[in-house]
C-alpha cells in the first residue's frame, strides 16, 4: 500500500484523524482551565459576604417538622 506508514500499517488518513481529535482535546482542555481560572478570579475579587448575609440565603426551604 503506498498510503501507509511504517508504524503498524495505519493510513495517513487515520494518523491525521487522530492528530485532529488530539487537537480538539487539547483545545477542549485549555478552554477549561482558562474558565476554572477566570471562576477562580471572580471569587477572589467578589466582595465577602458578612455573616448574617449568608446564613439568611442558606435556607431556602422551611424544616420539615
Amino acid at each position: 500500500m503506498a498510503d501507509t506508514d511504517s508504524s503498524g500499517g495505519h493510513t495517513m488518513f487515520e494518523y491525521a484523524l487522530h492528530r485532529l481529535h488530539h487537537d480538539d482535546l487539547v483545545r477542549q482542555g485549555e478552554e477549561h482551565r482558562l474558565v476554572r481560572e477566570a471562576t477562580r478570579l471572580r471569587r477572589t475579587a467578589a466582595p465577602r459576604n458578612t455573616e448574617a448575609e449568608s446564613h439568611a440565603r442558606r435556607h431556602w426551604f422551611t424544616r420539615a417538622a
